[in-house]
């Protein structure tokens, strides 16, 4: 796949920003596909912001290092209170900027950790009422023993979803039900299988997403 021409020029003068989000089971590739696309994406005069969720703010980081503590609707709760608050200091000020965010995780993760903790998608989208619709909704996927050695491979599961037992079927299942869900719903879904590639390769083909919707000369 090739690059759209005259992104260079394009980028430098973008009046607005975009919003592409990553998300997939744990294990995936999310984290380095993200840094790999934001070099491709610079390295053509794009500016661009990479971030996550949970965030890396108070909240956020709390939610990082307890969200084994935390179930149900209290994780729910504090989870989308995180993202709201992003929205409005972090995201948003980026995007007015005219930058590319990169945004490892967003609420089709929610809808799937929170869903396995019991809570419905009904009281999901309740909670991130007012979220901003992303310009691309971007998921990830392998196969299971794909997901699963790189889990191990970076040290082994990081919270207690990917200690379930099966956890990469399961989250594989509930992402590409969310996947058909948002589509439904008129999000800008796209999947990239990851299984057989590098890093590099999963954040060349994102990056080639990401082009076209920088605008044209």
């Amino acid at each position: 796949m090739m690059y759209h021409s005259g992104i260079r020029e394009v980028c430098g003068n973008a009046a607005t920003g975009v919003l592409v989000t990553i998300d997939g089971p744990g294990g995936v590739g999310k984290s380095a596909t993200v840094r790999e696309t934001a070099e491709y994406l610079k390295n053509m005069g794009a500016r661009v912001y990479t971030t996550r969720q949970p965030s890396t703010g108070t909240l956020g980081t709390y939610l990082w290092q307890h969200v084994d503590f935390y179930h149900g609707m209290a994780l729910a709760n504090l989870v989308a209170a995180d993202r709201q608050y992003q929205q409005e200091t972090e995201i948003e000020p980026r995007l007015a900027d005219g930058n590319v965010v990169l945004c490892d995780r967003y609420l089709p993760s929610s809808l799937v950790l929170h869903g396995i903790d019991g809570v419905s998608t009904d009281t999901v989208w309740a909670l991130n009422s007012g979220i901003r619709v992303p310009d691309a909704a971007v998921f990830l996927r392998a196969d299971p023993a794909t997901i699963t050695a790189r889990m191990h491979g970076r040290g082994g599961p990081s919270d207690r979803f990917e200690a379930l037992p099966g956890y990469a079927e399961q989250e594989l299942a509930l992402f590409d039900a969310v996947t058909a869900d948002l589509t439904a719903r008129g999000w800008p879904v796209s999947t990239i299988d990851s299984g057989d590639l590098e890093p590099s390769g999963a954040g060349l083909k994102l990056a080639n997403l990401v082009v076209p919707l920088l605008g044209s000369e």
